[in-house]
């Protein structure tokens, strides 16, 4: 009996130890097949051959953004099957400036079906660089089973665009609405105590009143003009259209629709909005016969922008003796820590701290696309960019679609600001607000009550009426706050303080009006800027370019991915709220209101991007 009981517990051991080995060799080889999808990523991924006479397919996926980051995106493409919600602007910009004199690329596609948003600067900027590669004598095609208005922006800069029989060219302007909030939280009885300077700071309207004012509405009518003007001519450019085409398509776009019997496609080719209807399989053979066809793919040869940006990146990393540091600044700027739709102070001052002490860096280009946010934040990262400049290396400032209030305040002092036309920017304005709460909570039952030291003790509490003193106190480093980004305009940008005053009180301008202004010093976009800086920091071209980025950010991405996979990601979870306007704004105004917290309650934030429509 006793052996066999010593059988039987030898046999469970062995069993249990194997069990436990299997169970280590496994997650082993998870980990290991993480660590080197991480190394992957972070080196971009593995290599790809650029055959001859290939095709580069621009093919965005979800929004535009400034941050760098081809290589993951990429990556993580490939492991998801399904595609990522961003492409990295960089990459494609860097993609078209090498097909532009690369041999081996016969011609550029532009497949923009899966683009979900570019602002207007940013597809400016492709844009120009498209025209570049027709101006080296190869074709630009784009194809579309339907254009909304950034598409066909881009896709204007085509020879010749493409669209799908059941497709239809939508332009439908821009605009700025909102929703406002006053009379529900009267309701509820909460009482918003808001403290500002500026006629025009207008981000605290919604909290306050049931309607835009009429100085934000002449404000936003202005820029709003402005934008879609330069929207306007640069496809009157581009198209070669007659003065009005474009108006008469887009202001009689129901009456024309409907004598056209509802058919979208043959209402563009009309009016010269395309020039050729057909479907995707008859596009893809005149490529075809055009560079040939892939048998693999059963498609025209062709090579992804991502890929392609990534390999060249690696073939040609510039030859200056020393480097241009890129530091992007992209979403709300908020206290602490960088995610993926903001800009920490901690996180950017660090990088510009790293990039004043490197001594393999000669000059910093500040990437900005940025509405504001917490004053601390913008200080904080204000004051690393004069340590950079203290180290002997200018600082040029590129300005993408937004560029506004905090946005503005971080690059009032850079030797060079470079924006578009149609970049956001101004809204110097500060404001503060506090909510207070204790008529809702008294219909509950619920008081406040106690004793203190001081007149100030417990005085902030937002569930006690707020007193007097609280808000001059308020009040008080409010209009401080105003006279030192007044002050700071005026010093950066060498302006009179009574004309800085004049152009201040929280109003938002485009770029054009910027510009006029003085608080832009040209027009351009990033490669301008990059070739500013190269030639401030007196380096030789072609300029070494090094993105800094927070060594957590590919790893957050990565876990991002992996929680999204599992189904644990939340920050999407509110796309389809998003879907339905009031509630899509509820939605940003709860991303918002999570991002209130500056220190000193102070915020430089501009309620400023225009709705530009989408499928």
């Amino acid at each position: 009996m006793s052996q066999r009981k010593s059988l039987v517990v030898r046999v469970f051991g062995w069993s249990w130890r194997l069990l436990i080995g299997v169970t280590q060799l496994i997650t082993a080889l998870l980990s290991l097949t993480l660590l080197v999808l991480l190394w992957f990523g972070l080196r971009g991924g593995p290599p790809v051959h650029i055959g001859q006479h290939v095709a580069l397919v621009v093919h965005p996926y979800g929004r535009l953004t400034d941050q760098p980051g081809e290589g993951d995106q990429r990556l993580l493409r490939s492991l998801s099957g399904r595609p990522p919600d961003r492409t990295p602007l960089p990459a494609l910009r860097r993609a078209l400036q090498f097909a532009a004199t690369d041999p081996r690329i016969a011609a550029v596609v532009l497949d923009l079906d899966d683009m979900r948003g570019g602002g207007l600067a940013q597809l400016q900027e492709l844009g120009a660089v498209l025209d570049t590669v027709r101006a080296g004598g190869k074709k630009v095609y784009a194809y579309g089973a339907g254009f909304d208005q950034d598409q066909y922006l881009l896709a204007a800069h085509a020879d010749r665009i493409t669209l799908d029989p059941l497709g239809d060219v939508l332009l439908q302007g821009l605009g700025v609405y909102t929703d406002y909030f006053k009379d529900a939280l009267d309701k509820l009885g909460v009482q918003v105590h808001v403290f500002r300077v500026g006629d025009y700071k207008s981000a605290v309207e919604p909290f306050i009143r049931n309607d835009m004012s009429p100085a934000a509405r002449t404000a936003n009518q202005a820029w709003l003009d402005d934008l879609w003007g330069v929207y306007r001519s640069g496809i009157r450019s581009a198209r070669k259209l007659p003065g009005g085409a474009l108006e008469t398509y887009v202001d009689g776009f129901a009456t024309q629709l409907a004598a056209v019997g509802g058919d979208g496609a043959e209402l563009a080719h009309r009016a010269g909005l395309v020039d050729r209807v057909a479907t995707r399989q008859q596009f893809d053979r005149a490529l075809e016969k055009l560079v040939g066809t892939d048998p693999q793919q059963h498609s025209f040869r062709q090579i992804d922008a991502l890929d392609y940006a990534r390999t060249m990146r690696r073939e040609h990393p510039g030859s200056s003796a020393k480097a241009i540091g890129v530091v992007t600044v992209e979403g709300d700027i908020v206290d602490g820590q960088s995610d993926a739709d903001s800009a920490g102070g901690d996180t950017i001052a660090g990088l510009l701290q790293r990039a004043a002490h490197d001594d393999d860096i000669g000059a910093v280009v500040l990437r900005v696309n940025s509405p504001g946010g917490s004053v601390s934040a913008a200080e904080q990262i204000r004051r690393a960019l004069h340590q950079v400049q203290a180290a002997g290396k200018p600082v040029v400032v590129s300005m993408s679609n937004l560029a506004a209030s905090g946005g503005y305040w971080i690059s009032m002092d850079a030797d060079r600001i470079f924006a578009e036309p149609t970049t956001i920017t101004g809204s110097i304005g500060i404001f503060g607000l506090i909510p207070t709460i204790e008529k809702p909570l008294a219909k509950f039952g619920i008081h406040s009550d106690g004793v203190g030291t001081t007149p100030l003790a417990g005085a902030f509490r937002i569930d006690r009426p707020l007193d007097p003193a609280v808000a001059a106190i308020v009040q008080a480093e409010i209009d401080r706050g105003y006279r030192n980004f007044v002050d700071g305009v005026a010093r950066g940008r060498e302006l009179d303080v009574t004309r800085v005053e004049q152009i201040a009180q929280g109003r938002v301008w485009s770029g054009a009006a910027a510009k006029q202004l003085g608080l832009v010093d040209a027009f351009g976009g990033f490669p301008q800027a990059l070739d500013a800086a190269g030639k401030l920091a007196k380096l030789t071209a072609p300029y070494r370019v090094r993105e800094l980025q927070s060594q957590r950010a590919p790893l957050a991405r990565y876990l991002s991915f992996w929680l999204g996979r599992l189904g644990l990601d939340s920050w999407n979870g509110d796309a389809g709220l998003r879907a339905v306007p009031v509630l899509g704004q509820l939605a940003e105004a709860q991303r918002w209101l999570a991002h209130l917290d500056d220190p000193h309650g102070e915020y430089a934030y501009c309620f400023c991007r225009p709705t530009s429509p989408a499928r």
